[in-house]
């Protein structure tokens, strides 16, 4: 079923435009934000024509933006067609270079693609539509366009198809609990552009998980090369808690911005992470000796044996026995130093090693642990730690000028694989890779 919106402003021609039942849907929603994750071929960008328009026109003197995640793409995908379908109600020609149309009625509609987010700041907005949401750097909301819709009460529509579970699947899931966010969630087939013959005969030709991801529109956790492929959200992440009979661990990850590192307990052969720690900017070892103190101070009322000193083994990377993020002394030896200035509610035990072992290696010990060869997960997460399940979710080995993987993680995204590496260093040392049966070294014995 097909509805025809009908836009009218008294200074200029009526803009008809049509959505099928599903936009409409999300068109009528009186939510402030909402959020759309359909499949391919769905109509979001009609949708969000019809959006950018109604948004424009029924009021004066507003200022309405659509953003994409590239100039590239806004120009290919939005901008010609917006200029087409707006043309009758401008007030001058628009701004090439802006990408700036003014309207009769006083409002202006501006079209920007945000590959450096803080070209975004600038004006107050009424409203927004954020297209291909999962390739937007999340700081273009939540640091410059949030904020411009503060003064005057904007609104938000967020456009995208999954890509992973990553920034897109989080507004996703806020808006299913917060009461000013909406979510839609919507097929390709549902949006009826695509015949079922032709979604059927594409079905025959994809991977399964990557069909789910791009036509139905599912949060799946694929990605080309994944480093952590054990990984599965249902089974490792779940609302652990800290055991007073157990040490707490410590795991660190020596980098400067961000310093990364995890809580976590070793209960019999299992690991629980509690809480994930980021430190930036400028981040040296007294800053995180620092917060480790203030995260653990509620776990030592939680120990068992009445006024004994909380047990903190500490694992990390070891390059810090020559890093230095801060003085003359090495990492390891600042953070040695700084328990022994702080003795008594703390007993700390240190578990590293003068080498690293391969990454490889550390990322087959973390993944026997996330499910062994039973099937059994080993390792469990606590929900709160967002930036460690989105690296075992989105972390991949680098490539070759071929395109074949490496032994090398993939570190492009300065935000991605130190949490994961954190995680490894304790998994590694408490559980490393055992050689198979009669081999050694690479010699039959």
């Amino acid at each position: 079923m097909t509805n025809q919106l009908s836009i009218h402003d008294p200074a200029a021609p009526t803009v008809k435009l049509r959505l099928h039942s599903r936009q409409w849907e999300v068109f009528n929603s009186q939510k402030r934000f909402r959020v759309l994750v359909a499949g391919r071929r769905f109509g979001k960008t009609e949708l969000a024509l019809a959006e950018i328009v109604q948004a424009s026109t029924e009021a004066p003197n507003r200022v309405v933006w659509y953003v994409g995640p590239s100039e590239k793409f806004v120009k290919r995908v939005f901008w010609r067609r917006l200029k087409r379908i707006t043309h009758p109600q401008w007030a001058q020609k628009p701004s090439e270079s802006e990408r700036r149309i003014e309207l009769y009625n006083g409002s202006s509609i501006v079209v920007k693609g945000a590959f450096d987010p803080d070209s975004l700041r600038g004006e107050g907005l009424d409203f927004v539509v954020l297209d291909e949401v999962a390739d937007l750097k999340p700081s273009a909301w939540s640091h410059v366009l949030r904020p411009s819709l503060a003064d005057r009460q904007g609104r938000a529509l967020f456009i995208g198809t999954p890509k992973g579970r990553n920034h897109l699947y989080d507004y996703f899931e806020l808006a299913k609990s917060n009461p000013d966010w909406g979510s839609f969630q919507f097929t390709t087939e549902e949006g009826g552009l695509v015949t079922k013959s032709e979604l059927e005969s594409a079905g025959r030709d994809m991977d399964l998980n990557v069909f789910r991801q791009e036509f139905d529109a599912q949060f799946t956790s694929i990605g080309k090369h994944r480093a952590y492929l054990s990984f599965d959200r249902e089974s490792n992440v779940r609302e652990v808690r800290f055991a007073g009979d157990h040490p707490l661990a410590w795991s660190l990850d020596f980098n400067v911005d961000p310093m990364c590192m995890l809580l976590m307990q070793l209960v019999d052969q299992d690991i629980h992470v509690l809480e994930e720690i980021i430190i930036r900017p400028d981040a040296t070892t007294e800053k995180a000796c620092l917060e480790l103190i203030a995260r653990v101070s509620p776990y030592t009322k939680l120990v068992h044996f009445g006024h004994a000193p909380l047990q903190l083994r500490i694992y990390g990377d070891a390059s810090g026995h020559q890093r230095r993020t801060a003085g003359t002394t090495t990492d390891w030896h600042q953070i040695r130093e700084f328990f022994n200035m702080h003795k008594g509610f703390i007993q700390p035990s240190y578990y590293h090693t003068p080498a690293n072992p391969q990454v490889r290696d550390r990322v087959n010990c973390v993944n026997a642990r996330l499910r062994n060869k039973l099937g059994e997960p080993r390792l469990f997460i606590h929900p709160a730690c967002k930036e460690l399940i989105r690296d075992l979710e989105e972390v991949t080995w680098s490539t070759d000028s071929t395109g074949a993987p490496t032994r090398d993680l993939n570190k492009k995204d300065r935000d991605r694989t130190h949490l994961s590496d954190a995680l490894g260093y304790l998994v590694s040392h408490a559980f490393p890779m055992q050689p198979s049966i009669g081999e050694r070294g690479g010699r039959l014995v």
